[in-house]
Parts: structure tokens; sequence; C-alpha cells
């Protein structure tokens, strides 16, 4: 009796171990990202986190969904995505903030989540996957600030800073790092602004009100991502400002990527979003297994893994964006940039 016990206690934990292993294989994954202001999400970030989790578990479902910059949205999504049963949520915060109820909602039923680009500073989540967004601050600051001293911009001269969204921890981040950039630097920031949303519009609203007040003192612009550099580069076109001073933008964006091919804008960062998809997706099947992913360092009591972008300017643009073939001169040397793109070397 004792044997036959064993033997069924053994057969049932085997068939508990198969069950939870059926269960990983197919488990539903959701990834949630916070607006389209940016083409990021749905030309990298989701194609790259969609491949990877196709590599790393081919049964499990993902679910995509973009708030559209809408918290409120944001959150009906959030619970919808866990009442279809996912394990794990990818989540990059319309509002870093408000994501600190999310994470307790979801670790009140068992559902672990990674912040995904924006930090959740007021609540630890699962695992933190991201740029070092202090770094890309720190990064377009001191680009800017070492191409003004190269091009002979006098001492005291002024600058514009363009932050993004204020609910945004990331933008923080990057604002931070900005400042770290300016500081010491021998350059005056003449006017600060945080973009809501992220959104290029008014940050040419708010630029163009600048070139109004400032005019020529206007030597620079730090915008925080390519979106607020455009705006800024459209304000000043539109102001009749020619040559546009340096602007500064992050996430090498097709249109930055022509503007800096056409001489508008001065750098951009180049972080490949496959490549911090991916890691988030690597995270994600670890703790559909029960196991606990390793940490490269800790932000906000947060285990994460921070990846480190390139600077990117025409000097070195060929090399960084169409060697490494993150996009293709096919994508970008179209129309009035095709002589641009031969000057540069990157077509023939």
């Amino acid at each position: 009796m004792r044997f036959r016990s064993i033997l069924m206690a053994t057969v049932g934990l085997s068939a508990l171990f198969a069950s939870s292993a059926m269960a990983q294989d197919a488990a539903t994954v959701a990834f949630l990202m916070p607006d389209q202001a940016s083409t990021r999400y749905e030309e990298h970030d989701y194609p790259g986190f969609k491949a990877e989790m196709e590599k790393l578990c081919a049964s499990c479902t993902v679910i995509y969904q973009n708030a559209n910059a809408d918290t409120a949205l944001q959150q009906q999504q959030f619970n919808s995505v866990i009442a279809q049963g996912a394990k794990v949520i990818v989540l990059d915060p319309v509002d870093s903030s408000a994501a600190a109820a999310l994470v307790e909602i979801a670790h009140s039923q068992d559902v672990k989540v990674i912040a995904y680009d924006r930090p959740i500073p007021d609540k630890a989540a699962d695992f933190y996957v991201s740029f070092d967004n202090e770094g890309i601050g720190y990064a377009i600051a001191k680009s800017l600030v070492d191409h003004l001293k190269a091009s002979g911009a006098a001492e005291g001269s002024g600058v514009l800073q363009i932050n993004g969204s204020p609910t945004d921890a990331a933008a923080g981040l990057i604002r931070d790092g900005i400042h770290r950039g300016l500081k010491d630097s021998g350059f005056k920031t003449l006017a600060e602004f945080d973009t809501p949303e992220w959104a290029p519009p008014k940050a040419q609203e708010w630029a163009a009100g600048q070139i109004t007040r400032f005019g020529a003192d206007i030597k620079g612009v730090v915008a925080a991502n390519d979106g607020t550099g455009g705006g800024a580069i459209a304000a000043f076109k539109a102001g009749g400002v020619d040559p546009v001073p340096p602007v500064t933008g992050n996430d090498a964006t097709i249109a930055a990527l022509q503007l800096i091919i056409s001489g508008d804008q001065y750098n951009t960062i180049s972080k490949p979003s496959e490549i911090v998809a991916a890691a988030a997706a690597k995270v994600a099947t670890t703790l559909l297994k029960g196991e606990t992913p390793e940490p490269k360092s800790t932000l906000y009591n947060t285990p994460s893994e921070l990846f480190v972008p390139a600077v990117v300017t025409s000097e070195n643009i060929k090399a960084e964006i169409f060697d490494k073939k993150i996009q293709t001169p096919e994508e970008v040397c179209t129309g009035e940039y095709a002589e641009g793109c031969k000057k540069l070397g990157i077509t023939q």
C-alpha cells in the first residue's frame, strides 16, 4: 500500500509539473505601450517583442495595445489584459506615478509586471528594461556643448531646453541628464519647457514663442527626442531663421535621420528599440517559468537592465545607422535627401 501511495503521489506530481509547463508554454503576455506621438512603438518595439516571443515561446499569446497618451485608457487596457489571462504585462506607462496602482493590482492577482522604457518610481515592478535615459540626456547635451565650442560659440551663449512629458519618469531622467550635460558648460539655459504628452506641435508652439523672445541669442536647442526636436526645427523654419541652430534629438526616427542628412538637426540617439524589446521578451519568458531574471543594475528599487545608446551626427550616421542596417538608404535617402546621402557617402 505504501509503494502504491508513493507511486500515485509521483504520478500526481509529474502531472502537476507537466500541467505547469504547458501553462507556461501557452501563457498570455501583454505588451502595453503609451502613445502614438512617436512611430517607434508600432514600427520597432512591438515587432521586436513579438519576434523574440515567437522564438522563445511559440505557443504564447501576445496582446498588444497602445493607450494613445490616455492614462484612463491605459488602466482599462491593463485591467482588460488581466481579465484575458495575461500572466506577465510589459508596461510602458503613460503616467509613471499612476502606474504604481497598476503594479499593485497586478501583484494582487499574481501577475508579473515588467516596466519598459519608462520606470515606475513609486512601486517596484518585477523588472525594468530600458536604455539608460539619464545617460541619453547627458549624451545629447554634451554632444551639443562640444559642437558649440568647436564652432566657436561665445562663452555665455544661450540654449533652449525642451524636455519630454511631465508625467513620464523617463523624461525626468533625460531632463536630469541634460542638466548634468549643460552644467559648467559655459552656456546658459535661456528657457526650459516640459512638453505635454511629448507632442511635437506643443514643442513647436513653445519654441516659436522663445524665438520671438530671444531671437539670435538662441545658439542651440537641447530637445529630449526627435519629435520635440522636429517641432523646434519647424518653429525656426516658420520664423525664417536660416541656418537653423543645432538641435538635438533622440530615437533615430527616419524623419530625424533625414533632418540630420539635410543639416537641419545636429544629433539623435541610436537606440534600436528591438534590443530592449527582445530583452523584455527574455525577462517575460523567464518570469513565466517561475525563475528570477538576473539584473545588471537596480533603479527605483527595481532589478533592471539598462542599455547604452550611441549618439549619431552627420559624421557617423553612415557607420551607426546604415552600416549596422538599422535603416536602409532606400527608406531614408528619398527625394530631397538623395543628394545629402551622396555627400555623406551613404549612397553612391
